[in-house]
């Protein structure tokens, strides 16, 4: 399936192009060019968002929990946005909410600490995503230790690593982190939590 916005449209197609019109009553109208199976819906422009939001709504992806030592505490969130930027040299982005305690504790942190969060730790997820630092004290609740500069790192996740920050934009109501890292731990056979999991979870604040 491909995305293709337009001037005043954003056209879904399964394979070719067929061009549209709208249909009556102001409706996104669907057609069939002739000699080709191909369904195209065309949708109003003012319609972009909902379209792109149920998109990726739609996506699977694996969570993870990032952490930071800011204000003299330990600071940590459930973090869905972020991927890797870079092979070589390797870089990682993450983004953090503006609303969160991690971002508004942390965002000026040096390093950061990104921890795969594995499928079998919901309760760690709850807590982390669930719950907001403005209330709960997250670290009393759960194991963990000092790493690198003091960041705090999970003990209930193998897989993680430690980075620093590169540099830092703006990007919406998030911010986002360039990390390159400095220290890395991995361990076979945990399957990470997903998404479409977390999402079940009432967040401690609105994105």
């Amino acid at each position: 399936m491909s995305l293709t916005v337009g001037s005043d449209t954003l056209k879904l197609s399964r394979r070719a192009r067929t061009g549209g019109a709208r249909g009556v009553n102001g409706h996104a109208k669907s057609r069939v060019a002739a000699g080709s199976p191909a369904r195209e819906t065309i949708w109003p422009v003012s319609d972009t968002a909902a379209v792109f939001h149920s998109l990726v709504g739609e996506l699977e992806y694996p969570m993870f929990i990032v952490t930071a030592r800011g204000e003299g505490e330990p600071l940590g969130c459930l973090v869905g946005f972020a991927t890797q930027t870079s092979i070589d040299p390797p870089r990682f982005a993450v983004c953090l909410s503006h609303k969160n305690r991690t971002f508004r504790g942390g965002c000026d942190a040096e390093l950061l600490g990104v921890d795969c969060v594995p499928a079998h730790a919901e309760a760690l997820v709850e807590l982390f995503g669930g719950q907001t630092a403005d209330e709960v004290a997250k670290f009393e609740r759960c194991a963990w230790h000092e790493g690198p500069g003091g960041v705090p790192l999970l003990d209930a996740c193998r897989n993680r690593f430690v980075g620093r920050v590169l540099w830092r934009a703006d990007a919406g109501d998030h911010d986002l982190f360039l990390l390159e890292p400095i220290t890395a731990q991995a361990a076979a056979g945990d399957e990470q939590f997903s998404f479409h999991r977390a999402r079940r979870i009432d967040a401690g604040h609105d994105a």
